[in-house]
């Protein structure tokens, strides 16, 4: 016990030892601080009038309009794309990312096109590459049906999606999408979802009507503009 306790000694006065408690102190100095300079506007009940939870994403896309022109923002490899495609038999699925020298290593697109080759050969999926707020100026007002979010999760960038998206999206339409939550803790990645979802919800009178309750934390949302 007593060698235990005498290397422990030891070890804080390192100077490496001294030089990590520094950083680690400074890192929550910068972290508390960026804390406390979120935005962070509470919902008001008419904002979860009509919420309900769900299992799982899965279960999200049960409840989304079938047949219907979707937008996916933020693809990867294409997995949930299938799912979509599986579930809600979309009339038009858009699949909007960098892909190259983007958010992922180049050629990831060509994964994507070969994956869904079929679809995008009979119009039924239409890849267009891009970032979000950019690519999403092209489509004309009122287009999409509904759309799931799963981009870079950061404040800035979904409230900037969800400013485009009000007015993308047809009346009635819904905004779904994935990471209502504080961050992903095994990066240390703090997000800002739940801040942009909560700040436009409450600012443009729209409601969270579905939430999703998966044991891990990439949980899951859609919203709607409330009716008057």
């Amino acid at each position: 016990m007593n060698n235990k306790i005498t290397f422990k000694h030891k070890l804080k006065q390192t100077i490496f030892y001294r030089l990590f408690d520094s950083t680690r102190q400074l890192f929550r100095i910068k972290r508390d601080r960026e804390e406390k300079n979120r935005t962070k506007i509470e919902l008001k009940q008419e904002n979860i009038q009509h919420l309900k939870t769900l299992l799982n994403r899965e279960e999200l896309l049960k409840c989304m309009p079938k047949n219907k022109v979707v937008a996916e923002l933020g693809v990867d490899h294409g997995d949930f794309s299938e799912f979509i495609l599986k579930i809600t038999s979309p009339q038009k699925l858009h699949l909007i990312d960098v892909w190259e020298g983007g958010r992922y290593h180049d050629g990831l697109n060509n994964v994507v096109k070969t994956k869904f080759k079929k679809e995008i050969d009979e119009g039924l999926v239409e890849m267009n590459i891009g970032y979000s707020t950019e690519v999403l100026l092209d489509f004309p007002d009122n287009y999409f049906d509904w759309v799931y979010l799963d981009t870079d999760h950061s404040y800035k960038t979904t409230k900037d999606e969800l400013a485009l998206l009000k007015l993308k999206v047809k009346p009635g339409g819904i905004i779904a999408g994935h990471d209502y939550t504080i961050g992903n803790w095994v990066e240390h990645n703090r997000y800002g979802v739940i801040e942009a979802i909560n700040e436009f919800c409450v600012n443009e009178n729209w409601e969270i009507i579905f939430l999703t309750v998966e044991a891990n934390y990439y949980r899951s949302f859609a919203i709607k503009k409330i009716l008057s």
